[in-house]
């Protein structure tokens, strides 16, 4: 088992646990630049909004790209008025990392290897200590040193041994500080090496590991290849946190990776959507009321199985064991609770009906 850290600074009520016996959290990355937040209140209002939608979603970490200054204190500015998590991702300039420290920032993302210095990062490490802030290491196939890159292409290791490797040398520099309260990710967009290196890491230490496919792809084949690894790593108990890396929205990463959690027995509870994938019998357009009804389920504290089905012949039947559910057909749609049906109704009424009749629950 992993060590247990934590992120959040010292007084901040938002932290959480990593690692040990903690839940497996779940992080996302926010995708658009946050450099003009100060002087853009509707901007900020709007990232704001965004972040509690993601937290009701059920996110627990948010990174953000922190390249300049301006980025450093428009992340101080977000800390201050969310209660989730947020990590700033630095590279190069250690300054950036000391700046988000005078907010609330949950956790610093630096690597020793690119920062600068061992001086640099000395001061980096004893800022988070004195805030009481945790160190994410983030290695990637694309950073490996120039002389584990040689010994990769002479045959002498493979690219997860090399990924292993930088990690340990990277983390290294913390121990020498006497600062154990870091996360270590070693990411490679093929599955293979992101498995092993991480089979490899946990073979021989004990810090909390964050688990992520990087550069996965678009929506389907980023989820396809990013459950292949989680479930391989995660049945073995190892990995402490996630991130579904996609070329799409970070609501989306939430959500695939809240399923992949679920899927492995790794997060209880929440509402559970089940719904058909539509054929030739369609009485029903399912894929809109899924759409309009997929982050609004998901974000609601109940712990039910909601069925979306095409339509009324199999419905109920196919969706009997969910306690809530919709189906239609000519006009029509009905309402069902575990397979009975307690609502006919018209179908432009649907929504209406199935949000009245979730209040049971």
């Amino acid at each position: 088992m992993s060590i247990k850290i934590f992120l959040g600074g010292k007084g901040i009520t938002n932290r959480i646990s990593i690692g040990g016996d903690s839940p497996i959290s779940l992080q996302t990355m926010w995708k658009e630049p946050i450099n003009d937040i100060s002087s853009d209140t509707q901007k900020l209002d709007s990232t704001l909004k965004q972040i509690n939608d993601l937290q009701l979603l059920g996110c627990d970490i948010i990174r953000f790209a922190v390249p300049d200054i301006e980025s450093a204190k428009s992340l101080s500015i977000i800390a201050e008025r969310t209660s989730m998590p947020l990590v700033a991702d630095i590279h190069f300039d250690y300054r950036l990392a000391i700046e988000c420290l005078k907010g609330n920032v949950a956790a610093i993302r630096i690597n020793p290897g690119n920062i600068g210095s061992f001086e640099n990062t000395k001061k980096v490490v004893e800022a988070c200590r004195e805030n009481g802030v945790a160190i994410r290491i983030g290695i990637n196939s694309g950073s490996l040193p120039k002389d584990l890159q040689e010994q990769i292409a002479l045959g002498n290791m493979s690219r997860s041994q090399g990924l292993c490797e930088t990690a340990v040398r990277e983390a290294e520099v913390f121990d020498k500080l006497n600062f154990n309260q870091y996360v270590v990710s070693m990411k490679s967009s093929d599955v293979t090496e992101t498995v092993e290196c991480n089979e490899f890491y946990a073979e021989k230490y004990n810090n909390p590991l964050h688990l992520g496919v990087t550069e996965a792809g678009p929506l389907i084949g980023g989820i396809v290849k990013s459950t292949m690894a989680f479930q391989t790593l995660l049945n073995q108990g190892i990995g402490d946190t996630i991130r579904v890396s996609l070329s799409s929205s970070p609501e989306n990463e939430v959500i695939a990776g809240l399923n992949i959690l679920k899927e492995c027995g790794k997060r209880k509870g929440g509402v559970k959507i089940i719904s058909c994938p539509r054929c030739g019998r369609i009485g029903f357009d399912v894929h809109s009321f899924i759409n309009r009804w997929q982050n609004k389920l998901l974000c609601m504290n109940k712990d039910i199985s909601v069925a979306v089905m095409g339509c009324v012949v199999n419905g109920p039947g196919e969706g009997k064991h969910a306690d809530i559910g919709i189906a239609g057909g000519n006009g029509k749609a009905i309402i069902f609770k575990k397979g009975k049906i307690v609502r006919t109704i018209d179908e432009k009424d649907a929504d209406k009906v199935f949000e009245e009749e979730l209040k049971s629950f």
